[in-house]
């Protein structure tokens, strides 16, 4: 009975060895000084002209802490009053005390935090120092940065649509790298956008979903032809030659496409509301024209699919007047971005030429100039 509470004994002071041993490997990592950051001006304003060159240098001390640590750092950004919340960083190495950012750099870290292009915007600047999960934080300095509107095709994640249809397209044929491509709005995997296809007879309109510009990856029709996606499936074939609006589940595996041929109609234009005037689309410019048509400045006009109203692009919320050579934002209203049905008008009667850019999804972009 002894020697068992002997053992007993020893078995339990081990676990209370390996505990104190545990608890003391949990060194508490703590700041024994602030880092505290400054920068070579107050006010930027970027240009995508000179977008790989330096716009702003940041010079800062490293925090100190209670215990020897690799840690890394950033200089960290957000817009004035938002304490940070929506936050963009730029990296540094660990061994610098300074570095630049470029216009381009920066121009991203503003989109990423909401910062509104082409005025000038309240934006508070610090440095963050990692450990880990650990973060610290150094002084905030303030800035005033007017960005540009960034390219959506370098911004948002896009899967590629290679097929046989692409060259007519203004594309090469089954070159992933050289497709249409379906963008992500959201930066998901959801993917959506406008296809033209000009041939659907035979092999000439077939298509399939390819990702990173290069077939390694590709997903085509699992056999079913009921929308669902397979790796290295079949070539899917377009009912019809067309316009054709397609949406891509990349993680479900599921895509649909609709057809979506547009025109214009309204008050505003020769046909009234009774006709539309159909646009061609251009290999040369990947886009949607309209060549000449007369547009009164007393009425107004909207863009519809298919001679229907279930399908418009649209102003974002309210009625718009455009400027003639002026590219603004357009919106599809099938993607819940439309407030209400709003139209266009001029506020000058003439020939105008409409050309319409939907080969990204995150950015249409619509223009009339006055001919």
């Amino acid at each position: 009975m002894k020697n068992l509470f002997k053992i007993l004994s020893l078995s339990v002071l081990g676990i209370l060895l390996v505990s104190c041993e545990k608890d003391e490997d949990k060194a508490v990592i703590s700041e024994t000084s602030s880092g505290r950051v400054s920068a070579d001006k107050n006010t930027l304003v970027l240009s995508e002209l000179t977008s790989n060159e330096a716009v702003i240098s940041f010079s800062w001390t490293k925090p100190s802490f209670n215990i020897a640590v690799v840690p890394s750092q950033q200089i960290e950004f957000g817009l004035k009053g938002d304490g940070f919340k929506k936050s963009a960083t730029v990296d540094f190495s660990n061994d610098l005390t300074q570095g630049s950012a470029t216009h381009a750099a920066m121009n991203a870290a503003m989109f990423n935090i909401g910062a509104t292009p082409d005025v000038v915007n309240e934006v508070e600047a610090r440095l963050k120092t990692s450990v880990g999960s650990a973060a610290f934080y150094s002084n905030v300095i303030a800035l005033k940065v007017t960005p540009y509107t960034p390219n959506p095709d370098l911004v948002y994640p896009k899967i590629n649509v290679p097929g046989a249809y692409a060259g007519a397209a203004g594309y090469a044929n089954w070159t992933p790298a050289n497709s249409p491509n379906l963008f992500s709005p959201e930066k998901n995997d959801n993917y959506r956008g406008f296809i033209w296809i000009s041939n659907a007879t035979g092999d000439n309109g077939k298509y399939k979903f390819a990702i990173n510009q290069d077939w390694p990856g590709n997903k085509g029709d699992d056999g079913t032809k009921t929308g669902k996606l397979a790796p290295d499936g079949a070539d899917i074939v377009p009912p019809s030659a067309g316009t054709f609006y397609m949406k891509v589940d990349w993680a479900a595996n599921t895509y649909s496409s609709v057809l979506a041929n547009f025109g214009v109609i309204g008050d505003a234009t020769p046909g009234g509301w009774g006709a539309d005037t159909d646009f061609v689309y251009s290999p040369a410019t990947k886009t949607y024209v309209i060549s000449s048509i007369m547009l009164n400045s007393t009425g107004m006009f909207k863009f519809r699919a298919n001679d229907d109203w279930l399908l418009k692009i649209q102003p974002k919320k309210n009625d718009e007047t455009l400027a003639s050579g002026k590219a603004v934002q357009t919106y599809f209203n099938a993607e819940n971005t439309v407030d209400g049905d709003p139209g266009y008008k001029v506020s000058e009667a003439g020939n105008y030429k409409i050309e319409l850019d939907l080969h990204n999804s995150a950015y249409y972009k619509l223009t009339v100039t006055k001919l």
